[in-house]
């Protein structure tokens, strides 16, 4: 899941980025609405955290520009703007939720799970797949109760076809959704990590098969 959090506060910014990043999001900063608006024409984000009082473009403008072309990414407001009119109103232009600074960390984290998860037409906190659940609270796997232990960008990588189970999810989509602007993830890399994901997948009846020139889907393995 790949987020862009808009904040001119540069500490603010890097803290956010710091903790989202440990959760396992692939996360990039920008620090003026201007340039929010010039990377959301050209990249694709699953969430925006998006303060107001920007320079250059305020953050309302922004989210308007947004939904004005049809940007579907979720967006999570988070600023010191704390008047009903200007909540109202947030909500009204296409925001899917508002917080008041100054924030809790953990409840901001459960807001961007919940946006997260709605975005992909979830409801449940548990999905499964064959014998392997995912918990989208704590971004866990595990098969008939017992944690299935995988290193961060592979797990990062089997949430993003998990979300997708059986259908195909493009290369370039998946490198989208584990990099940020400062990481050069390639094709290659992709590779490898799907070729360590198989074979930790296969006591647990599933596997990562390949759509030749397209990407990658999960699928159950077929007992014989």
């Amino acid at each position: 899941m790949r987020i862009l959090v808009v904040e001119d506060n540069a500490t603010l910014a890097g803290g956010l980025a710091a903790v989202l990043k440990g959760s396992g999001y692939a996360v990039d900063v920008v620090g003026d609405g201007a340039s929010a608006v010039a990377v959301l024409a050209t990249e694709r984000f699953d969430l925006v955290i998006l303060d107001l009082n920007l320079p250059e473009m305020d953050g309302l403008d922004v989210l308007r520009t947004m939904r004005g072309r049809q940007h579907d990414a979720a967006v999570l407001i988070l600023s010191a703007r704390h008047s009903l009119d200007e909540r109202v109103k947030g909500l009204d232009l296409g925001a899917d939720d508002y917080m008041v600074k100054p924030f809790d960390v953990g409840e901001l984290e459960a807001r961007v799970r919940t946006l997260l998860r709605r975005r992909a037409g979830l409801k449940a906190a548990t999905v499964t797949f064959g014998e392997v659940a995912l918990d989208l609270n704590t971004r866990s796997f595990s098969s008939r109760g017992a944690a299935i232990d995988i290193p961060a960008r592979e797990l990062a990588l089997l949430e993003t076809l998990f979300m997708r189970a059986g259908k195909v999810v493009a290369k370039q989509a998946i490198i989208e959704s584990l990099a940020g602007f400062d990481e050069d993830l390639s094709a290659n890399a992709i590779e490898q990590y799907v070729s360590r994901l198989r074979k930790r997948l296969a006591p647990y009846g599933l596997t990562v098969r390949t759509a030749r020139g397209i990407g990658y889907y999960l699928e159950k393995i077929q007992s014989p």
